[in-house]
């Protein structure tokens, strides 16, 4: 029987109100609605659910018994389900071997394209390696003129130690009387030996000839000769004799001109960083190691010694150290009060690296006369490497490795692989060059690739080229650009790593599969949302159905239908406001009241803002990743927004330069800043707070509460009970991480993990408590009848009212509602929130805390997960922060908030090797006037109110 819709009927997961639809299949569907009104519930947490509860129950019972039982959701009957994948921003690999290449199987047919079609080269001389008969050999050295003097060489010995004594004796026995050491020739003696403890290379010379006709045979003999005497049984050297002539190289193998031979015949494990047969032996196929960084020793160089600016020494003292560094300072001119990036660079190099075998006087005053010792400085770098190395303790371990930070492999410099791995190459690039190149370039070089290929090369690599080229274009197709192959997928953010999940699926043209994506377009620009759209309708279109939570307009306006729930958020949404195409949504939807214009997202100053000239930020020189050497301002006490396409150096000016830059001079921090000249105007802000989208925590044991710290003082509360003063309860008792209150079977986690085979982690009920982390003493203790379990149930508006008359709770939990997090749950547990609403959970935080008008807060895409309604309310605090001195950064693709921002500054003007220019800055009303910024011509149609139509819209 073929079905039309996928029924649902009775859902009730979490907080939908057991509402009952049929969705189109085959069709392009949107879920929307304000955040928490239930659009995951019934997307993943109903739909998908069931899904992979009906795959789970078509395993059979052996299996079944591995994963355990699955809940059925909360629903009466779902029928005319398909088989369904989701791709959710969650499920990605963090591991640091996974890369853009793996995850999309790309990484796997180069593999094969390089076992098959590589061309091997040697690393000294860069000469094409090829196997040679020994006929081949002797007709190139007859191919020399007639009359050439040659000597025919057998390498005996390559780069090894010992004095060979024993190997001359032979030699001399069977007649030979030349050897050529380490590229001296000479003649053998009796009792002739090296010297044993230096790496020798030594090579017999088996014949010098003449070449001509008459001397064919006598060659071919001597060639013999050299080949089977060689080291590895294949090799041999011709020597000329006279003039400039080159030394020639032969092998009947693939051998290097070392003498060394490689592996045989290449296999794609060869090209596998997870391999032992192609992983760098050095760091294992990481492509980097942890090791002691001189940046982390002197976090501020504008510091002096007297101020503790090598952290490894700390202040001036009488250790015998400081009487060194003195003599040190004394030898090139400088004070301990000189700051440090004002010593002179020798004399700086031998603070942090040593002194090596060279000597200072030391000065030491006893019995009233002054002696004078040399001595070595050790220095801070190799000091702090022994610390690690020797000591047992944990503590100066701990200490020591602070100083450690992540850096390039110095063997295969990044790549992965082991040197004869990187020394094979096709169209003159290695594997690992080949996949460095931007995804752009990477399609070019292997479309073209087949033109530079032989007949036989080409008919083994034309398949494998036609699978890494179809999944390139995909990966372009939605977006991604801006990539490369080996980007480690730890570095992707939510968005990208879904996008690439997406180009997967689209290169596996599976049909009659149900999708569900939760909101595939965040961090992408408006520039390239068409791509993505495009992506969506295609997997539509080849028979799938596709089910897609989102909160982008232009997504919105292609759709088959839309799914609006709410009103509200929390117990106020779960229910269906409207259905049906964006033109058809009724005025009780909210999202159609933005969609159509009648409501936008602005915000009025309650009273008229004082202009005055504000103080600069100014970063000079910026050059991380693919920054340009570009100097950016930031107007102090502003909005600013960061804006540009995807892989335009957002992330590298904010997070990875001026946040470490800021942090390491507030605090201390270790963070390492991409490179840069300078900064300026630091003095005018006294602290900075990045808020990302990072989660809280990775167990179910952090929440929104304990992250807040309102639940410190919500146990402080409980504690004054009179039951709990009766009982002599302490706040410990009320902690579900320390015994005392919690439950001990779950161990106040309120659920069990259970650990599946192949599968995510999953976490069940646990069947004593029943979810409610604390034993039955310490939910006797209550207060208006709710115990504490009952409290972190309640979502943040509710219990805003329970805690009305206690201010330092309530104040907490109306910064929460602010960020427009009422609906979430106090106790909601870290794995089950988003990125969007981790990064608001953090936002209020900070902004519960005591305001000091001077503070810099940087936030990374924070309306990710955000209705036009929530961005509202967003952009309503961030101006209530502005408006108090402070000053925000936003890296944000969202118009409604750039809009709404004082100053843009837009990177560009494309992604990759592409990018890192400024392309604009200024107010939104210039950047609209500026044809060449692509923000600029969005944000135009943006401020002009223009009907959104995504088919008109710049491409």
């Amino acid at each position: 029987m073929e079905f039309s819709h996928i029924s649902i009927r009775g859902a009730r997961v979490h907080n939908l109100k057991n509402i009952s639809l049929d969705i189109p299949r085959n069709r392009f569907v949107v879920i929307t609605g304000i955040s928490g009104s239930g659009k995951s519930s019934l997307a993943f947490d109903t739909i998908f659910a069931e899904g992979q509860r009906r795959f789970m129950e078509t395993l059979s019972p052996y299996a079944r018994q591995f994963i355990g039982n699955i809940e059925r959701p909360d629903v009466d009957f779902i029928e005319g389900l398909s088989p369904v994948i989701a791709i959710d921003q969650k499920s990605t690999s963090r591991s640091p071997r996974s890369t853009v290449g793996t995850i999309t199987e790309i990484h796997d047919f180069i593999r094969l394209l390089y076992a098959k079609t590589g061309r091997r080269f040697d690393p000294v001389t860069g000469q094409m390696l090829q196997k040679q008969s020994r006929e081949s050999i002797v007709e190139t050295i007859m191919s020399l003129p007639e009359g050439s003097g040659i000597a025919i060489l057998s390498p005996l010995v390559t780069g090894r130690k010992g004095h060979y004594r024993e190997l001359f004796e032979r030699l001399l026995l069977k007649g030979f009387l030349r050897v050529r050491i380490d590229g001296e020739e000479r003649m053998m003696e009796k009792n002739m030996q090296l010297e044993r403890y230096k790496t020798h290379t030594i090579e017999l010379v088996v014949d010098r000839l003449v070449t001509g006709a008459g001397s064919v045979e006598r060659l071919r003999q001597a060639v013999d000769m050299a080949i089977g005497m060689s080291e590895h049984r294949s090799s041999l050297i011709c020597l000329p004799l006279e003039g400039e002539g080159k030394e020639l190289f032969f092998s009947t193998q693939y051998a290097y001109s070392d003498g060394s031979v490689p592996v045989d015949t290449l296999a794609p494990n060869h090209f596998s960083f997870n391999s032992p047969y192609g992983a760098c032996p050095e760091c294992n196929g990481l492509g980097e190691l942890m090791q002691l960084s001189t940046d982390l020793m002197v976090p501020d160089p504008s510091l002096s010694l007297n101020q503790g600016a090598i952290e490894p020494f700390g202040k001036p003292g009488k250790r015998n150290l400081w009487q060194i560094v003195k003599a040190i300072a004394r030898e090139y001119g400088f004070t301990l009060d000189t700051p440090v990036s004002e010593i002179p660079p020798t004399a700086l190099d031998i603070l942090l690296l040593g002194s090596g075998s060279r000597t200072f006087d030391v000065a030491y005053a006893y019995a009233g006369k002054e002696h004078r010792y040399p001595q070595i400085f050790q220095g801070a770098l190799p000091y702090v490497e022994e610390m690690l190395r020797n000591s047992s303790s944990a503590r100066i371990r701990e200490w020591s490795e602070s100083f450690m930070s992540h850096q390039p492999c110095p063997v295969c410099k990044g790549a992965r692989l082991r040197q004869e791995s990187l020394h094979v190459k096709v169209d003159g690039l290695n594997i690992a060059e080949a996949e460095s190149l931007p995804l752009p370039d990477s399609l070019v070089f292997f479309r073209d690739l087949p033109e530079r290929l032989s007949d036989r090369e080409k008919l083994i690599a034309l398949p494998v080229l036609h699978e890494i080229t179809k999944r390139i274009e995909f990966l372009l197709d939605v977006g991604l650009g801006y990539l490369t192959l080996c980007r480690s997928a730890r570095t992707l953010s939510g968005g990208e790593a879904q996008r690439i999940r997406l180009a997967s699926q689209l290169g596996s043209r599976l049909s009659g599969v149900l999708y569900v994506l939760d909101e595939p377009s965040i961090g992408l620009h408006q520039r390239d949302n068409h791509k993505l759209i495009a992506s969506l309708q295609q997997l539509r279109d080849i028979g799938n159905t596709v089910l897609v939570v989102e909160h982008d307009r232009d997504t919105m306006l292609v759709a088959d239908e839309i799914i609006d729930l709410g009103p509200g958020a929390g117990e106020h949404g779960g229910r269906i406001v409207a259905k049906g195409p964006a033109s058809e949504l009724g005025d009780d939807s909210l999202t159609a009241a933005y969609l159509s214009g009648r409501k936008t997202v602005s915000f009025e100053h309650e009273k008229p803002r004082v202009e005055k000239e504000p103080g600069w930020l100014t970063l000079r020189g910026c050059r991380g990743n693919n920054l340009q050497n570009i100097d950016v301002r930031f107007p102090l006490g502003s909005l600013v927004a960061v804006t540009g396409v995807s892989g335009s150096g957002k992330s590298t000016l904010i997070n990875e330069t001026l946040y470490p830059v800021l942090a390491r001079h507030f605090y201390r921090s270790k963070l390492v800043s991409q490179p840069h000249a300078a900064i300026e105007g630091i003095e005018l802000i006294d602290k900075v707070v990045s808020v990302d989208q990072t989660p809280i925590g990775r167990t179910p044991r952090s929440n929104p509460v304990t992250y807040t710290g309102a639940f410190t003082f919500i146990r402080d509360f409980f504690t004054r009970l009179p039951e709990a003063q009766i009982r002599g309860y302490k706040a410990g008792r009320f902690s579900f991480n320390v015994k005392g209150g919690r439950c001990e079977v779950c161990q106040g986690a309120g659920t069990m993990k259970i650990e599946m085979n192949f599968l995510p982690d999953v976490y069940v009920p646990c069947e004593n408590c029943k979810g409610h982390r604390y034993n039955r003493e310490t939910l006797q203790v209550k207060y208006k009848g709710r115990s504490i379990a009952d409290v972190l149930e309640m979502p943040v508006e509710e219990a805003s009212v329970f805690f009305e008359d206690f201010p330092r709770i309530r104040r907490i939990l109306s910064t929460m509602e602010s960020v427009g997090l009422g609906y979430l749950k106090l106790g909601q547990p870290s794995p089950l929130l988003s990125g969007g609403e981790a990064q608001r959970i953090k936002l209020s935080a900070e902004l519960a805390k005591i305001q000091t008008g001077r503070t810099l807060y940087i936030l990374d895409e924070p309306t990710t997960g955000l209705h036009f309604q929530d961005i509202q309310h967003l952009l309503e605090v961030l101006r209530k922060l502005v408006d108090k001195g402070n000053t925000v950064i936003i890296i944000e693709h969202n118009l409604d908030i750039v809009r709404n921002s004082d100053w843009i500054i837009d990177l560009g003007p494309e992604g990759g090797s592409g990018g890192g220019r400024l392309t604009a800055e200024g107010p939104p009303a210039v950047i609209a006037g500026i044809d060449h910024s692509h923000t600029g011509r969005f944000l135009k149609l943006e401020m002009n109110h223009s009907p959104f139509d995504p088919q008109v819209r710049p491409a």
